[in-house]
């Protein structure tokens, strides 16, 4: 394999890691903001909106 080829492997690798990164910062980001337990010591509610 060339030189180039292996930079443009290299390379489609960095974006494919880029891009999974950026999609499972959304995923996380676009997670309910509530949440409700239940426990011992009560109902319990947190929120971050």
């Amino acid at each position: 394999m060339s030189r180039n080829g292996l930079y443009g492997v290299i390379a489609i690798l960095v974006i494919a890691l880029v891009v999974f990164g950026i999609y499972t910062y959304q995923q996380q980001q676009a997670q309910p903001s509530l949440e409700v337990r239940v426990n011992e010591q009560g109902i319990s509610i947190d929120g971050n909106g």
